[in-house]
């Protein structure tokens, strides 16, 4: 039994990966037919007078603009398996769409998705291996009844991880633990929330797994895995040996899944500290992305690499000012103890 003050609290800060900005990552190193592909996506999106169609106030915010990097415009060629540039285009439209109707930008802040926190059944804690930030869910600790809400929270973290993710990552670890009777959710649920990971988060799994499951849990994963994009099932394991198979160090895997790291949650000490370092993550982003010139197509990579080359820690009271476009996203960097201070679009 760890003792008090082994306990931790927090979730660790991403872990440092040693880069050489001219050695790209596997994933930007393309043939000469998927640079044309790559070129031609990207000059659809960057055309002046580019609007999204179908919609009101078409024209391209700060934040979309952001969103479009080189790296996300070359994970959708990959999702439409490099079939054509108008495949691409037509899904990221889509995503586009979503994004703004869903409320990325706006609705789903860390005020509107608190109470979903508060009992830890969704944790973002810890790097494997290959430094993929990793996001345990533990549906025994359910404390709401099924709502959008809920859903609104998995897109929430999806989008912080994306945050803690250094260069060249750009997959996450999903780590799920059915113990002590945990709840499913219903399969409408379930169909919903994978529709969003595989049609506006598509090559974000790195691997998926998943412990402690009894008869019906494992008849529910029978029921929804036709629902699975097969490029995906065989990223799902069952009751893997992390810390056997080195798929995580022992100190970056919490206890519950055999690891040394003797995480406890509790909210009030877990959350603040976790909204916080997020947001000052995605002010230093947004800062590098403007000195790269804050248009479609900046690469990530540049972008990370620049911040892991000159220490993501900016000394004591030196914060970088939110941009304009990050205004609404105020909130979220001054929350104190997990609630926000003041909310500008909550008032």
């Amino acid at each position: 039994m760890a003792s008090t003050a082994d306990m931790i609290y927090v979730s660790p800060p991403p872990p440092h990966i040693s880069v050489d900005p001219a050695v790209l990552p596997p994933q930007l190193k393309l043939t000469e037919s998927q640079q044309k592909l790559y070129d031609d996506v990207l000059e659809h999106f960057s055309n002046e007078s580019y609007e999204l169609p179908d919609v009101e106030n078409g024209a391209l915010t700060e934040d979309e603009k952001f969103w479009l990097s080189c790296e996300c415009l070359l994970r959708f060629l990959r999702a439409v398996k490099w079939a054509s540039a108008q495949a691409a285009i037509k899904r990221l439209e889509g995503t586009l769409k979503w994004r703004r109707e869903y409320g990325v930008y706006d609705l789903i802040t860390a005020s509107h998705v608190e109470p979903e926190a508060l009992t830890g059944k969704m944790v973002i804690w810890g790097y494997d291996v290959d430094h993929r930030p990793a996001l345990y869910l533990r549906p025994s600790k359910q404390n709401t009844e099924e709502s959008i809400r809920q859903v609104h929270y998995v897109v929430w973290a999806l989008e912080r991880l994306t945050e803690l993710m250094g260069p060249g990552i750009e997959t996450l670890a999903l780590m799920v633990n059915f113990a002590d009777r945990a709840k499913n959710p219903s399969i409408g649920q379930a169909r919903t929330v994978l529709n969003i990971l595989q049609t506006h988060y598509p090559e974000r799994l790195g691997r998926a797994f998943v412990v402690n499951v009894p008869f019906l849990i494992n008849a529910f994963f029978k029921v929804i895995t036709p629902f699975i994009d097969p490029l995906t099932r065989p990223k799902l394991r069952f009751n893997p040996d992390c810390l056997g198979e080195g798929l995580f160090t022992p100190e970056q895997l919490i206890c519950e899944w055999n690891g040394s790291a003797n995480f406890e949650y509790e909210h009030e000490k877990y959350w603040g500290p976790l909204v916080r370092m997020c947001a000052e993550h995605r002010e230093r982003l947004w800062e590098k992305w403007r000195e790269h010139g804050a248009k479609v197509g900046v690469r990530e990579w540049d972008v990370k690499c620049d911040i892991e080359l000159e220490g993501t820690a900016k000394p004591a009271g030196e914060m970088v000012a939110a941009p304009a476009a990050e205004v609404k996203h105020e909130s979220e960097a001054s929350v104190v103890n997990g609630v926000a201070a003041a909310d500008a679009h909550e008032a």
